[in-house]
């Protein structure tokens, strides 16, 4: 089962935002924290029906790109997402 790192941030007036930075156009919201992993799994199941998805990178790659950086110096946080279903 492949993994992908989702990235997950929050505005103090809005839902969890969560977008995977392997796949750009796959994103996710979340208006309580335990919906944050449940909602990444559906949308990146979705996304997988209909495109290929590229190989996952490791985190150390992920942290390294610097949009990923800022925001992970500014309170998001990384999650692991499997993978279920799709091409």
């Amino acid at each position: 089962m492949k993994n992908y790192f989702a990235l997950v941030d929050k505005d103090p007036d809005s839902a969890f935002g969560i977008r995977f930075p392997d796949i750009p156009g796959c994103f996710s919201a979340a208006g309580a924290a335990e919906d944050i992993v449940p909602n990444a799994i559906e949308a990146l199941r979705l996304w997988a029906e209909d495109m290929l998805v590229p190989e996952p990178s490791v985190r150390k790659t992920i942290v390294a790109l610097p949009d990923i950086r800022n925001a992970l110096a500014n309170g998001a946080q990384l999650v692991s997402v499997p993978l279920t279903g799709g091409k």
